[in-house]
């Protein structure tokens, strides 16, 4: 890893993720009696508690809304929840506002083209490996893994391996 890119995660102290391609495979999947289903990785999850263990904050802005997220949210314990949302930056921006952050302090990983402009902000840009294109020419980061197979705990294990400070990562789910 690149010294630029160890001096913007040091600054992170938010995590903000999508959901559909980022937090899921982006697959939409219906039964015959048409309930709608979404996979999430397990290993992305505990990415997620890690980062709150470790005194990150942690937030979902998508624009899908569902149901489905927001007990994914609560299940991960993850009160700010964005969903509905068309100008993610605004978004990201009341974030900013209501944690008393700057930009280069939030992580963003994104997957589409309705992400880019949070991406092009923030001070820490990551993409799953089967993100757009275009995604993946204005990030900083493009992970090895694809989303909703843990894009998302990669870039958690980013932060938390160049940040945490004291015991093992492990000791964060064994003191819990």
């Amino acid at each position: 890893m690149t010294k630029n890119i160890t001096a913007k995660l040091k600054k992170i102290k938010i995590l903000v993720s999508d959901v559909d391609g980022v937090l899921t495979d982006g697959g939409a999947y219906y039964s015959d009696e048409g309930i709608e289903l979404k996979k999430f990785s397990i290993r992305d999850g505990m990415g997620i508690v890690l980062m709150q263990k470790a005194g990150y904050r942690v937030a979902i802005v998508t624009t899908e809304k569902t149901k489905i997220v927001e007990r994914r949210a609560e299940r991960l314990k993850v009160t700010d929840l964005y969903q509905g949302v068309v100008n993610k930056v605004a978004a990201v921006e009341e974030l900013i506002n209501k944690y008393s952050l700057s930009w280069q302090e939030v992580a963003f990983i994104g997957d589409d083209i309705n992400d880019i402009p949070v991406l092009k902000k923030v001070g820490f840009a990551a993409a799953p490996f089967n993100a757009t294109v275009l995604n993946k020419k204005v990030v900083d980061y493009i992970c090895k893994a694809e989303g909703g197979h843990g894009a998302v705990r990669e870039v958690c294990d980013l932060l938390l391996g160049l940040q945490w400070k004291g015991e093992k990562i492990t000791d964060l789910w064994l003191n819990h």
